[in-house]
Order: structure tokens, then C-alpha cells, then sequence
């Protein structure tokens, strides 16, 4: 695994053409290698690749594989960014883009070439039901993994035929990275998304991929305890009168508690709710000691963002509450203060 910079090919040829097993960095390399065995494996798939960010590895799979006339379904109630690419991007190419909530995909799905799920939602941590999703499509199912982690569910086992995700967020875990993945077991899939990114540039560093491969050493460790704080937080917040529309995938008394429970191991480290107002929201981070605002997630340390301000379509005072690895009790206790 290489820690130091790779400048443009530092591996040697060979008089036998195209027996080399790395010949340039933006195409192949020892670290990627690495990461990929790792991922994969993680991810109960026989094929993986890194890219340079989440978002990266969702537009170098939708430009493998669609084409003009195709139909795209992306979520309307997960990350906004997906939409606007499919929007700003995509539809001028002649793809008909359908934008449809988790409760609306089983039905939008019907006649796509592509759906892309996120599952939970972010960021209202809605829970989509995967296996009736799979069932539905006729085309390709792509799964966003980035809320749960491979650590909280696998989507390739229970349906999809790609898994994609941010490794910037709680994979990673420290904050110091952009990564992205692909997962897959079809061969002929992960050689267009191979080409894809050797042809676009949407590559990880080698930086980057060792941090990221670092990282996963205590992915476990660090996903654990983000999981007991925000079942925790959820608990002690729906007991808070301040505070209303909490959601948790892990609390029973979620609307998405059941579809979650029979498919996801772990129910990850965020949490939502509302808290009547922007100016509410600001004060509670103020009065916080260990929340920090932040529109990233998946760290050690705990942050806060209010959605509305990126034009997700939630209320003013919604939160988005992304646990760290702090005291489990020192975290409920400082949330507690800084709400009362």
C-alpha cells in the first residue's frame, strides 16, 4: 500500500506488452488494490473500485450505463445533490428523470433502467424495503450505502445489483478524506465502471486511499459506539418536549423500524428531529459543548446541520444529528443542557 505520492507512472514495463499488472496510476495501482479487496469483502461483493468521492462513484456508474430514452428513478427525499445532477446533467441527455420518496419506489420503479435507492434516507432517515424494490425492477437497482455502511447492511445480498457510497463519511471516519466506492458481482458491470473512470478521471489519491484504508482497522470499533449514541440520543430526545419529529431507524416506535430491523445489522450514528426554527437550531449548537455544526457526517466528533439551509425539503429547525464516539453519557447529558 502506497503512502507517498504517485506522479504520473513509476511502474516499470515489461518487454511482454500487457502483462504488467500496473502500468499507470489513473488506471490501476498497488493501493487501490488493496482498498478494493477490502471493500469488497466488506461488502459481500466480488468486485470493487474506488473513486474520488461519493458522488463520483454515483455519476460514474449512471454514465456507464444509461442512455438517451432510458428512465432514471433518483430519490426525492435523499441526498439533494443526486437529483441535481440527474436534473442538471442527465435529463438534458434525453433521460426522463423520475423523482420519487422511499414510499413511492416500489411503484416508480416499474419500467426504469435505473433506480437508485438510499436506504436509510438522508436526511429523514426513511428506511426503503430493498427486497420489494428488487422485486420491481426490471432494470438495474443501485443502493446509496452511506447512512448504514457495509457494516450496517449489505444491498447486494438483499437485492441490488450495485452498491455505491461515500467512504468520506463514517467508513473513513476522521474527517481528513473524500472517497467513494462501487460494489458489484457482475463482471461485465465493474469493467464498464472500470473504463468509466479510467476514461473520466474520477480517482482516488494515494493519499486518500491510504487514509481510507487506515481507517478501516477501527471501522468497527468507531460505527459501534456511533450506533449506541444515537440510539441513546433518540431515546433521551423523544422524551424532550422542545423537540418533535425525531427519527431513528432503531427506535421501535419509528415508522421505519420494521423494514429496518429485517434487513440492516447495525441502524447507524444519525439522528433527526425538529426543533421549531433556525434560530433554535443555532442556539442549540451554541450551548452545546461537544456539537460542532458541520454538513458532513460519520465522524468521531458530533455534529449538527440544518438541512433546510441546502434546500432539502424539511422544515427550518430540522436537524441532522450525526453521533460521534464521545462518553455515550457525557453526550446525552451535554444535548440535554444545551436543550434545557
Amino acid at each position: 500500500m502506497q503512502m507517498g505520492p504517485v506522479l504520473a507512472a513509476p511502474y516499470h514495463l515489461s518487454e511482454d506488452e500487457g502483462s504488467e499488472p500496473h502500468t499507470y496510476a489513473r488506471a490501476s495501482n498497488p493501493g487501490w488494490t488493496g482498498l478494493e479487496s477490502a471493500l469488497a469483502e466488506l461488502e459481500g461483493v466480488s468486485h470493487a473500485l474506488v473513486t474520488g468521492s461519493g458522488m463520483s462513484a454515483i455519476t460514474v456508474v449512471l454514465r456507464s450505463v444509461l442512455s438517451a430514452g432510458d428512465v432514471l428513478v433518483v430519490p426525492s427525499d435523499g441526498y439533494y445533490q443526486v437529483r441535481l445532477y440527474a436534473r442538471e446533467r442527465l435529463a438534458r441527455w434525453g433521460i426522463e428523470i423520475r423523482e420519487a420518496s422511499v414510499h413511492e419506489m416500489v411503484d416508480a420503479a416499474v419500467g426504469a433502467a435505473v433506480v437508485i435507492a438510499e436506504t436509510p434516507s438522508n436526511p429523514t432517515l426513511d428506511t426503503v424495503d430493498l427486497a420489494a424494490v428488487a422485486a420491481a425492477t426490471t432494470g438495474l437497482l443501485v443502493v446509496d450505502n452511506t447512512t448504514a455502511t457495509p457494516l450496517g447492511q449489505n444491498p447486494v445480498a438483499l437485492g441490488a445489483d450495485v452498491v455505491v457510497a461515500s467512504g468520506t463519511k463514517a467508513l473513513s471516519g476522521h474527517s481528513d478524506l473524500l472517497a467513494g466506492y462501487i460494489g458489484t458481482n457482475d463482471a461485465d458491470l465493474h469493467t464498464a465502471f472500470a473504463r468509466e473512470r479510467l476514461l473520466s478521471g474520477s480517482v482516488l489519491g494515494p493519499f486518500e486511499t491510504w487514509l481510507a484504508h487506515r481507517s478501516l482497522g477501527t471501522a468497527g470499533l468507531r460505527f459501534g459506539r456511533q450506533c449506541e449514541n444515537a440510539l441513546a440520543v433518540a431515546e433521551s430526545l423523544s422524551g424532550t418536549s422542545t423537540v418533535s419529529g425525531v427519527r431513528y431507524p432503531g427506535l421501535p416506535a419509528d415508522p421505519s423500524f420494521a423494514v429496518a430491523s429485517a434487513q440492516m445489522r447495525r441502524f447507524g450514528g444519525l439522528v433527526s428531529f425538529d426543533l421549531g426554527s433556525a434560530r433554535a437550531v443555532h442556539e442549540f449548537v451554541k450551548k452545546s459543548e461537544l456539537i460542532s455544526a458541520a454538513t458532513s457526517f460519520g465522524g468521531i466528533h458530533t455534529t449538527a446541520d440544518r438541512r433546510q439551509r441546502w434546500g432539502d425539503p424539511v422544515p427550518d429547525g430540522f436537524v441532522r444529528l450525526s453521533c460521534g464516539i464521545e462518553d455515550t453519557v457525557d453526550l446525552v447529558a451535554d444535548i440535554e443542557r444545551a436543550l434545557n
